[in-house]
C-alpha cells in the first residue's frame, strides 16, 4: 500500500512538473511571438508588413527574417551616424577654442622672450644722459639690436643677406638700379631693408640697389672676374706646392 502510495504522489508530482513545464514553454512561446510582434513594430514598415502578408505561406518567415535583419542593421548604422554627428559637432565647438588657447599661448610665449631685450632698451635710454660719449650709447643700442636678432632666431626667423650677392628675385626686392664696372652685373650693391624669412618661408624681401651694367660693360666685367679666379686658382696651387716642398724638405 505504502509503495503504491508513494508512486502515485510521484506520478502526480511528474504531472504538475509536465503542466509546469507545458506552462513555461506556453509563456515563452507567448512570449517570442510578443518580441517578434515588438520587433516587428519597431523595425518593420507597414510596407515591409504588406509584403510579406502578399507572400506564400512558405516565404513569409524567410522573408520577414531578412527584412528584420536588414531594419536591425539601418537602425544600428544609424545610432553609429547619430553619435559620430554628434562627436562631429562638439568637435566643430571644441577646435576653435583650441586653436585660440594655442594662438594666446604662442603671443604670450613671443611676447615673455621680446621682454628682456625691451628692458635692456630701457636701460640704454635710462644711462643715455650720463653717458660720457655717444659710444657708450651706440654700443647699448648695439647690443639691443643683437638681443633682438637672437631673440627672432629662436623663433625661426633668419635674416636674408643680400649685400655682394646675386639678385634673386625670391629673396630680393629692386628699388634701384646703379652701375658700378668693377662690380658683376646683377649684383646687390647695397640693402635699404634687411628681409626674414620664418621657417624658411620669405615673410619680407629685402629691399636693395641692383648693379646693372650696360651689355659691353657687362662682357668687361665677367672677363675681369674670370681673370680674377684664375688668379686665386694660380695663388692656390703656388702654396698648394710650397706646403708640399717644405713637407718634403722636412723628411
Amino acid at each position: 500500500m505504502k509503495q503504491k502510495k508513494e508512486q502515485k504522489e510521484e506520478e502526480k508530482f511528474t504531472e504538475a512538473k509536465a503542466a509546469e513545464a507545458a506552462e513555461f514553454n506556453k509563456l515563452l512561446e507567448a512570449l517570442m511571438q510578443q518580441k517578434d510582434e515588438l520587433l516587428e513594430d519597431a523595425f518593420l514598415t507597414e510596407e515591409d508588413k504588406n509584403l510579406i502578408e502578399q507572400l506564400p505561406d512558405e516565404h513569409k518567415e524567410s522573408v520577414r527574417k531578412a527584412l528584420l535583419n536588414k531594419a536591425t542593421l539601418f537602425k544600428m548604422l544609424r545610432g553609429k551616424l547619430q553619435r559620430i554627428s554628434a562627436d562631429y559637432a562638439n568637435f566643430q565647438k571644441r577646435i576653435p577654442k583650441q586653436i585660440a588657447d594655442t594662438i594666446a599661448y604662442e603671443k604670450e610665449s613671443i611676447i615673455k622672450t621680446l621682454l628682456p631685450a625691451l628692458d635692456n632698451f630701457e636701460h640704454s635710454l635710462q644711462n643715455a644722459p650720463s653717458a660720457d660719449n655717444t659710444d657708450v650709447l651706440i654700443k647699448g643700442i648695439q647690443m639691443v639690436y643683437g638681443h633682438l636678432v637672437d631673440i627672432l632666431k629662436s623663433h625661426n626667423v633668419e635674416q636674408i643677406k643680400a649685400a655682394g650677392e646675386k639678385f634673386n628675385p625670391a629673396l630680393h626686392q629692386a628699388m634701384m638700379q646703379r652701375q658700378e664696372p668693377d662690380k658683376e652685373d646683377n649684383i646687390v650693391l647695397e640693402e635699404f631693408q634687411t628681409g626674414y624669412k620664418l621657417n624658411g618661408k620669405v615673410i619680407r624681401p629685402t629691399k636693395v640697389i641692383v648693379n646693372k651694367l650696360p651689355s659691353e660693360q657687362i662682357d668687361a666685367a665677367e672677363e675681369r672676374q674670370k681673370q680674377k679666379t684664375q688668379e686665386q686658382e694660380k695663388a692656390q696651387e703656388k702654396k698648394a706646392d710650397e706646403k708640399q716642398s717644405d713637407t718634403d724638405s722636412e723628411q
